[in-house]
Protein backbone atom coordinates (compact mmCIF):
# COMPACT_ATOMS: atom_id res chain seq x y z
CA UNK A 1 0.00 0.00 0.00
CA UNK A 2 1.72 3.35 -1.25
CA UNK A 3 1.24 7.12 -1.55
CA UNK A 4 -2.27 8.48 -0.89
CA UNK A 5 -3.95 4.97 0.13
CA UNK A 6 -1.50 4.52 2.90
CA UNK A 7 -1.72 8.05 4.52
CA UNK A 8 -5.57 7.08 4.11
CA UNK A 9 -5.43 4.09 5.54
CA UNK A 10 -2.95 5.24 8.35
CA UNK A 11 -5.25 8.25 9.22
CA UNK A 12 -8.26 6.14 9.16
CA UNK A 13 -6.60 2.96 11.61
CA UNK A 14 -5.47 6.77 14.05
CA UNK A 15 -9.31 7.54 14.44
CA UNK A 16 -10.17 3.91 15.33
CA UNK A 17 -7.48 3.14 17.76
CA UNK A 18 -8.48 6.72 19.44
CA UNK A 19 -12.59 5.80 19.20
CA UNK A 20 -13.59 3.20 21.20
CA UNK A 21 -15.61 0.06 19.60
CA UNK A 22 -19.15 -0.42 20.94
CA UNK A 23 -19.21 -4.26 22.81
CA UNK A 24 -21.94 -6.12 20.96
CA UNK A 25 -24.58 -8.10 22.85
CA UNK A 26 -26.86 -10.89 22.04
CA UNK A 27 -29.86 -9.61 22.28
CA UNK A 28 -32.21 -12.76 22.69
CA UNK A 29 -31.29 -12.95 26.72
CA UNK A 30 -32.59 -8.56 26.52
CA UNK A 31 -35.83 -9.79 24.57
CA UNK A 32 -36.81 -12.38 26.89
CA UNK A 33 -35.97 -10.58 30.01
CA UNK A 34 -37.67 -7.79 29.23
CA UNK A 35 -41.11 -9.92 29.42
CA UNK A 36 -40.58 -11.18 32.39
CA UNK A 37 -43.30 -9.01 34.75
CA UNK A 38 -42.34 -10.90 37.97
CA UNK A 39 -39.60 -8.41 39.36
CA UNK A 40 -38.50 -6.74 41.83
CA UNK A 41 -36.05 -4.42 41.86
CA UNK A 42 -35.06 -5.04 38.73
CA UNK A 43 -33.84 -8.32 39.72
CA UNK A 44 -36.39 -11.43 38.15
CA UNK A 45 -38.58 -13.87 40.79
CA UNK A 46 -40.19 -15.46 38.46
CA UNK A 47 -38.72 -18.44 40.09
CA UNK A 48 -40.38 -18.20 43.35
CA UNK A 49 -44.16 -19.34 42.10
CA UNK A 50 -42.84 -22.49 40.96
CA UNK A 51 -40.93 -23.40 44.25
CA UNK A 52 -43.64 -22.32 46.15
CA UNK A 53 -45.96 -24.88 44.77
CA UNK A 54 -42.70 -27.81 44.77
CA UNK A 55 -42.46 -26.98 48.37
CA UNK A 56 -46.06 -26.35 49.31
CA UNK A 57 -47.06 -30.50 47.46
CA UNK A 58 -44.95 -32.96 49.48
CA UNK A 59 -46.20 -30.68 52.79
CA UNK A 60 -49.69 -31.14 51.94
CA UNK A 61 -48.86 -34.66 50.66
CA UNK A 62 -47.25 -35.50 54.26
CA UNK A 63 -50.64 -33.63 55.96
CA UNK A 64 -53.17 -35.54 54.62
CA UNK A 65 -51.36 -38.89 55.03
CA UNK A 66 -52.58 -42.00 52.95
CA UNK A 67 -55.96 -41.45 52.29
CA UNK A 68 -55.40 -38.37 49.91
CA UNK A 69 -52.23 -38.76 48.07
CA UNK A 70 -51.37 -35.21 46.52
CA UNK A 71 -47.73 -36.42 45.92
CA UNK A 72 -48.50 -36.52 41.87
CA UNK A 73 -49.64 -32.77 41.98
CA UNK A 74 -46.19 -31.78 41.34
CA UNK A 75 -46.72 -32.22 37.43
CA UNK A 76 -48.18 -28.54 38.25
CA UNK A 77 -44.59 -26.90 39.27
CA UNK A 78 -43.08 -27.74 35.67
CA UNK A 79 -46.40 -26.40 34.01
CA UNK A 80 -46.16 -22.80 36.23
CA UNK A 81 -42.18 -22.47 35.49
CA UNK A 82 -42.79 -22.74 31.71
CA UNK A 83 -45.51 -19.92 32.09
CA UNK A 84 -42.80 -17.60 33.36
CA UNK A 85 -39.92 -18.76 33.59
CA UNK A 86 -37.05 -19.51 31.10
CA UNK A 87 -36.10 -22.63 29.92
CA UNK A 88 -33.32 -24.10 32.14
CA UNK A 89 -35.37 -22.89 34.86
CA UNK A 90 -38.43 -24.92 33.91
CA UNK A 91 -35.77 -27.73 32.98
CA UNK A 92 -34.58 -27.78 36.86
CA UNK A 93 -37.83 -27.95 38.32
CA UNK A 94 -39.02 -30.87 36.16
CA UNK A 95 -36.29 -32.55 37.57
CA UNK A 96 -36.86 -31.49 41.18
CA UNK A 97 -40.75 -32.42 40.79
CA UNK A 98 -39.58 -36.18 39.35
CA UNK A 99 -36.95 -36.10 42.27
CA UNK A 100 -39.45 -35.05 45.08
CA UNK A 101 -42.06 -37.38 43.48
CA UNK A 102 -40.01 -40.50 44.09
CA UNK A 103 -38.73 -39.60 47.63
CA UNK A 104 -41.83 -38.56 48.46
CA UNK A 105 -44.17 -41.35 47.53
CA UNK A 106 -41.25 -44.05 48.58
CA UNK A 107 -41.33 -42.24 52.32
CA UNK A 108 -45.50 -43.42 52.24
CA UNK A 109 -46.81 -46.78 53.15
CA UNK A 110 -46.64 -49.12 50.44
CA UNK A 111 -50.48 -49.25 50.13
CA UNK A 112 -50.61 -46.08 49.73
CA UNK A 113 -48.02 -45.73 47.21
CA UNK A 114 -48.74 -44.27 43.47
CA UNK A 115 -45.79 -46.04 41.72
CA UNK A 116 -44.97 -45.70 38.42
CA UNK A 117 -47.86 -44.22 36.48
CA UNK A 118 -47.91 -41.38 38.22
CA UNK A 119 -43.96 -40.85 37.81
CA UNK A 120 -44.71 -41.23 33.94
CA UNK A 121 -47.45 -38.53 34.71
CA UNK A 122 -44.70 -36.16 36.07
CA UNK A 123 -41.74 -36.98 33.73
CA UNK A 124 -44.08 -36.60 30.91
CA UNK A 125 -45.46 -33.67 32.12
CA UNK A 126 -41.72 -32.09 32.84
CA UNK A 127 -40.94 -32.61 29.26
CA UNK A 128 -43.99 -31.10 27.52
CA UNK A 129 -43.85 -28.16 29.87
CA UNK A 130 -39.91 -27.58 28.60
CA UNK A 131 -41.29 -27.86 25.13
CA UNK A 132 -43.97 -25.62 25.89
CA UNK A 133 -41.59 -23.01 27.71
CA UNK A 134 -39.07 -23.09 24.46
CA UNK A 135 -42.50 -22.76 21.94
CA UNK A 136 -43.49 -19.34 24.73
CA UNK A 137 -40.04 -17.86 24.68
CA UNK A 138 -39.96 -18.13 20.29
CA UNK A 139 -43.08 -16.83 20.54
CA UNK A 140 -42.27 -14.00 22.18
CA UNK A 141 -39.00 -13.59 20.91
CA UNK A 142 -40.73 -13.16 17.20
CA UNK A 143 -43.27 -10.47 18.74
CA UNK A 144 -40.74 -8.66 20.43
CA UNK A 145 -38.89 -8.33 16.83
CA UNK A 146 -41.93 -7.47 14.89
CA UNK A 147 -42.15 -4.78 17.56
CA UNK A 148 -39.00 -3.47 16.84
CA UNK A 149 -39.67 -3.41 12.95
CA UNK A 150 -42.79 -1.10 14.02
CA UNK A 151 -41.27 0.94 16.00
CA UNK A 152 -38.36 1.76 13.12
CA UNK A 153 -41.43 1.81 11.21
CA UNK A 154 -43.11 4.27 13.57
CA UNK A 155 -39.63 6.71 13.72
CA UNK A 156 -38.91 6.87 10.09
CA UNK A 157 -42.65 7.66 9.47
CA UNK A 158 -42.96 9.95 12.26
CA UNK A 159 -39.49 11.36 12.48
CA UNK A 160 -38.26 12.86 15.77
CA UNK A 161 -38.41 16.82 15.68
CA UNK A 162 -35.83 18.76 17.16
CA UNK A 163 -36.94 21.32 19.22
CA UNK A 164 -36.92 24.99 17.83
CA UNK A 165 -36.68 23.67 14.50
CA UNK A 166 -36.86 26.17 11.39
CA UNK A 167 -37.38 28.72 14.55
CA UNK A 168 -40.32 27.20 15.52
CA UNK A 169 -41.73 26.10 19.15
CA UNK A 170 -43.77 22.84 18.58
CA UNK A 171 -44.99 19.93 20.87
CA UNK A 172 -47.07 16.94 19.57
CA UNK A 173 -48.29 13.55 20.19
CA UNK A 174 -49.55 10.75 18.24
CA UNK A 175 -51.44 8.36 19.85
CA UNK A 176 -52.37 5.30 17.56
CA UNK A 177 -56.40 3.53 17.74
CA UNK A 178 -53.72 0.02 17.61
CA UNK A 179 -51.89 0.06 20.60
CA UNK A 180 -50.27 -3.13 19.20
CA UNK A 181 -49.27 -1.47 15.50
CA UNK A 182 -48.19 2.06 17.36
CA UNK A 183 -48.68 3.59 13.63
CA UNK A 184 -51.32 4.88 11.32
CA UNK A 185 -52.50 6.91 8.98
CA UNK A 186 -51.86 10.56 10.41
CA UNK A 187 -49.11 12.23 9.58
CA UNK A 188 -47.14 15.24 10.47
CA UNK A 189 -43.77 17.47 10.48
CA UNK A 190 -41.82 20.63 10.35
CA UNK A 191 -39.86 21.00 7.34
CA UNK A 192 -37.20 24.50 6.90
CA UNK A 193 -36.46 25.38 3.65
CA UNK A 194 -34.27 28.67 2.32
CA UNK A 195 -37.98 29.60 1.40
CA UNK A 196 -39.34 29.43 4.78
CA UNK A 197 -40.49 26.42 7.26
CA UNK A 198 -43.31 24.86 6.05
CA UNK A 199 -45.85 22.55 8.54
CA UNK A 200 -48.05 19.54 7.51
CA UNK A 201 -50.35 17.34 9.35
CA UNK A 202 -52.98 15.57 7.71
CA UNK A 203 -55.16 12.22 7.64
CA UNK A 204 -55.51 9.45 5.82
CA UNK A 205 -58.93 7.45 5.27
CA UNK A 206 -58.89 4.56 6.76
CA UNK A 207 -56.32 1.99 8.96
CA UNK A 208 -54.34 -0.38 8.43
CA UNK A 209 -51.08 -0.97 6.54
CA UNK A 210 -52.14 0.80 3.22
CA UNK A 211 -53.32 3.93 5.35
CA UNK A 212 -49.58 3.98 6.52
CA UNK A 213 -48.52 3.20 2.98
CA UNK A 214 -50.10 6.23 2.03
CA UNK A 215 -49.04 8.85 5.21
CA UNK A 216 -45.23 7.28 4.08
CA UNK A 217 -45.46 9.03 0.50
CA UNK A 218 -47.05 12.26 1.25
CA UNK A 219 -44.74 12.69 3.98
CA UNK A 220 -41.83 11.95 1.32
CA UNK A 221 -42.99 14.17 -0.93
CA UNK A 222 -43.61 16.84 1.44
CA UNK A 223 -39.93 16.48 2.92
CA UNK A 224 -38.32 17.13 -0.74
CA UNK A 225 -41.13 19.65 -2.28
CA UNK A 226 -41.09 21.60 0.88
CA UNK A 227 -37.53 22.38 0.83
CA UNK A 228 -37.02 22.69 -3.25
CA UNK A 229 -40.51 24.62 -4.08
CA UNK A 230 -40.49 28.34 -3.08
CA UNK A 231 -44.28 28.82 -3.68
CA UNK A 232 -46.46 26.66 -1.12
CA UNK A 233 -48.93 26.17 -3.98
CA UNK A 234 -46.65 24.12 -5.71
CA UNK A 235 -46.17 22.33 -2.61
CA UNK A 236 -49.79 21.79 -2.18
CA UNK A 237 -49.89 21.17 -5.79
CA UNK A 238 -47.06 18.15 -5.05
CA UNK A 239 -48.78 16.73 -2.74
CA UNK A 240 -52.31 16.51 -4.80
CA UNK A 241 -50.37 14.74 -7.64
CA UNK A 242 -48.51 12.32 -5.43
CA UNK A 243 -51.83 11.08 -4.03
CA UNK A 244 -53.61 10.87 -7.55
CA UNK A 245 -50.26 8.87 -8.77
CA UNK A 246 -50.80 6.00 -5.84
CA UNK A 247 -54.09 6.49 -5.65
CA UNK A 248 -53.84 5.21 -9.26
CA UNK A 249 -51.34 2.58 -8.66
CA UNK A 250 -53.25 0.76 -6.29
CA UNK A 251 -56.17 0.35 -8.61
CA UNK A 252 -53.62 -0.43 -11.54
CA UNK A 253 -52.25 -3.37 -8.95
CA UNK A 254 -56.05 -4.25 -8.05
CA UNK A 255 -56.15 -3.23 -4.61
CA UNK A 256 -59.70 -2.48 -2.69
CA UNK A 257 -58.35 0.70 -1.35
CA UNK A 258 -58.11 2.30 -4.56
CA UNK A 259 -60.27 5.01 -3.91
CA UNK A 260 -58.37 6.62 -0.03
CA UNK A 261 -58.01 10.45 -0.10
CA UNK A 262 -56.34 12.48 3.04
CA UNK A 263 -57.10 15.35 4.38
CA UNK A 264 -54.38 18.10 5.42
CA UNK A 265 -53.04 20.94 6.48
CA UNK A 266 -50.16 22.95 4.86
CA UNK A 267 -48.81 25.80 6.85
CA UNK A 268 -46.21 28.45 5.17
CA UNK A 269 -44.21 30.48 7.59
CA UNK A 270 -42.21 33.34 5.48
CA UNK A 271 -37.99 33.27 5.91
CA UNK A 272 -37.09 36.44 7.17
CA UNK A 273 -33.47 36.02 8.03
CA UNK A 274 -31.25 37.82 5.27
CA UNK A 275 -28.37 34.67 6.01
CA UNK A 276 -30.56 31.86 4.99
CA UNK A 277 -29.33 28.30 6.37
CA UNK A 278 -31.31 24.92 6.11
CA UNK A 279 -32.30 25.70 10.05
CA UNK A 280 -35.22 28.09 9.10
CA UNK A 281 -36.23 31.52 9.61
CA UNK A 282 -35.23 33.79 12.47
CA UNK A 283 -38.36 35.08 13.70
CA UNK A 284 -37.34 37.00 17.07
CA UNK A 285 -38.35 40.63 17.54
CA UNK A 286 -41.43 40.46 15.15
CA UNK A 287 -45.20 41.80 16.45
CA UNK A 288 -46.58 39.60 13.82
CA UNK A 289 -46.28 37.53 11.07
CA UNK A 290 -47.93 36.47 7.89
CA UNK A 291 -48.84 32.56 7.75
CA UNK A 292 -50.23 31.36 4.68
CA UNK A 293 -52.48 28.32 5.28
CA UNK A 294 -53.97 25.75 2.41
CA UNK A 295 -56.64 23.82 4.01
CA UNK A 296 -57.36 20.35 1.98
CA UNK A 297 -60.56 19.25 3.78
CA UNK A 298 -59.40 19.09 7.18
CA UNK A 299 -60.39 20.31 10.40
CA UNK A 300 -59.27 23.96 10.38
CA UNK A 301 -56.73 25.20 13.39
CA UNK A 302 -57.80 26.76 16.12
CA UNK A 303 -55.61 29.71 17.18
CA UNK A 304 -55.25 29.97 20.80
CA UNK A 305 -54.20 33.21 22.21
CA UNK A 306 -54.42 35.26 26.04
CA UNK A 307 -57.80 36.77 24.44
CA UNK A 308 -59.32 33.50 23.89
CA UNK A 309 -59.75 30.97 21.11
CA UNK A 310 -61.06 31.10 17.61
CA UNK A 311 -60.99 28.70 14.35
CA UNK A 312 -59.51 30.31 11.85
CA UNK A 313 -61.96 31.01 8.63
CA UNK A 314 -60.39 29.46 5.72
CA UNK A 315 -62.06 28.02 2.59
CA UNK A 316 -62.91 23.93 2.65
CA UNK A 317 -60.55 22.67 0.19
CA UNK A 318 -61.15 19.29 -1.24
CA UNK A 319 -58.99 16.31 0.43
CA UNK A 320 -56.00 15.53 -1.63
CA UNK A 321 -56.29 12.41 -4.15
CA UNK A 322 -60.05 14.17 -5.12
CA UNK A 323 -58.47 17.56 -6.49
CA UNK A 324 -59.51 16.06 -10.11
CA UNK A 325 -63.60 16.42 -9.14
CA UNK A 326 -63.30 19.88 -9.07
CA UNK A 327 -59.61 21.18 -10.79
CA UNK A 328 -58.84 24.53 -8.95
CA UNK A 329 -55.62 26.33 -7.84
CA UNK A 330 -54.45 25.48 -4.44
CA UNK A 331 -54.25 29.33 -3.19
CA UNK A 332 -53.20 30.21 0.89
CA UNK A 333 -55.00 32.32 2.63
CA UNK A 334 -53.06 33.85 4.97
CA UNK A 335 -53.16 34.81 8.57
CA UNK A 336 -51.44 37.16 11.06
CA UNK A 337 -49.72 35.15 14.05
CA UNK A 338 -48.46 37.16 16.73
CA UNK A 339 -45.60 36.37 19.29
CA UNK A 340 -47.95 35.08 22.10
CA UNK A 341 -50.24 32.98 19.50
CA UNK A 342 -50.42 29.21 19.58
CA UNK A 343 -51.56 26.99 16.29
CA UNK A 344 -53.51 24.13 17.42
CA UNK A 345 -53.94 21.69 14.44
CA UNK A 346 -55.57 18.19 15.56
CA UNK A 347 -57.42 15.07 13.50
CA UNK A 348 -60.46 13.63 13.54
CA UNK A 349 -59.38 11.62 16.47
CA UNK A 350 -59.54 14.42 18.89
CA UNK A 351 -62.78 15.97 17.40
CA UNK A 352 -64.71 12.83 17.14
CA UNK A 353 -63.81 11.35 20.34
CA UNK A 354 -66.98 10.33 21.58
CA UNK A 355 -67.63 9.37 25.62
CA UNK A 356 -70.05 6.47 26.82
CA UNK A 357 -72.98 8.35 26.05
CA UNK A 358 -72.04 9.55 22.61
CA UNK A 359 -71.03 13.22 23.07
CA UNK A 360 -68.31 14.77 21.13
CA UNK A 361 -65.17 15.95 22.93
CA UNK A 362 -65.56 20.06 23.05
CA UNK A 363 -62.53 20.84 21.83
CA UNK A 364 -62.57 24.67 21.75
CA UNK A 365 -65.08 25.24 25.01
CA UNK A 366 -62.23 22.72 26.70
CA UNK A 367 -59.25 25.05 25.63
CA UNK A 368 -61.00 27.83 26.42
CA UNK A 369 -61.53 26.91 30.11
CA UNK A 370 -58.17 25.74 30.50
CA UNK A 371 -56.98 28.78 28.84
CA UNK A 372 -59.36 30.82 31.34
CA UNK A 373 -57.72 28.38 33.80
CA UNK A 374 -54.17 29.02 33.03
CA UNK A 375 -52.67 31.70 30.53
CA UNK A 376 -49.77 29.75 30.26
CA UNK A 377 -51.83 27.17 28.45
CA UNK A 378 -50.98 29.03 24.97
CA UNK A 379 -47.51 27.22 25.53
CA UNK A 380 -47.22 24.21 22.76
CA UNK A 381 -46.15 21.95 25.62
CA UNK A 382 -48.66 22.57 27.97
CA UNK A 383 -51.31 22.86 25.21
CA UNK A 384 -50.53 19.85 23.91
CA UNK A 385 -50.59 18.55 27.27
CA UNK A 386 -53.90 19.39 28.28
CA UNK A 387 -56.07 18.55 25.14
CA UNK A 388 -54.21 15.16 25.09
CA UNK A 389 -55.33 14.36 29.10
CA UNK A 390 -58.46 15.62 27.81
CA UNK A 391 -59.36 13.19 24.99
CA UNK A 392 -58.17 10.78 27.36
CA UNK A 393 -60.39 11.61 29.95
CA UNK A 394 -63.38 12.25 27.86
CA UNK A 395 -63.59 8.71 26.14
CA UNK A 396 -62.29 6.56 29.19
CA UNK A 397 -58.61 5.78 27.20
CA UNK A 398 -60.43 4.10 24.06
CA UNK A 399 -59.63 5.61 20.97
CA UNK A 400 -61.22 4.48 17.74
CA UNK A 401 -59.59 6.48 15.86
CA UNK A 402 -55.41 7.50 15.39
CA UNK A 403 -55.00 10.86 17.18
CA UNK A 404 -52.53 13.42 16.75
CA UNK A 405 -52.61 16.72 18.75
CA UNK A 406 -49.79 19.23 17.33
CA UNK A 407 -49.05 23.34 18.33
CA UNK A 408 -46.73 25.51 16.58
CA UNK A 409 -45.81 28.81 16.99
CA UNK A 410 -43.02 31.68 16.52
CA UNK A 411 -40.57 30.97 18.39
CA UNK A 412 -39.29 34.25 20.51
CA UNK A 413 -36.49 35.34 23.02
CA UNK A 414 -38.84 35.26 25.82
CA UNK A 415 -39.49 31.28 25.20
Amino acid sequence: MRGPYRRVWLWLMRIRMRVPMPRVRRREPDLVERQQLLRVRGRSIAWLPPLVVLCAVPLLDWATGGDFRVISWLVLVPGIAAAVCQVWTTGVFAGLAMFLYVLGDDSGAREYRTGLPDFILVALGGLLSVLACTVRLRGQERMLHMRAIIDTTSRILLRRLPPDVGGLDHAEVYLAADSQARVGGDFYDIQPSPHGTRVVIGDVQGKGIAAVEAASVLLGTFREAAYHEPGAEVVAERLETRMVRHVRYCAHIGRADAERFATAVLLDFPQLRSERTDWGPDLTGLDAVTVGVINFGHEPPLLVSPDGVRPLPLPDGLPLGLGELEPQPHRPSTVRLAADETLLLVTDGVTEARDGGGVFFPLREYVAGALAADPRATEPDTLVRLVHEGVLAHTGGHLDDDTTIFAVRRAGRAH
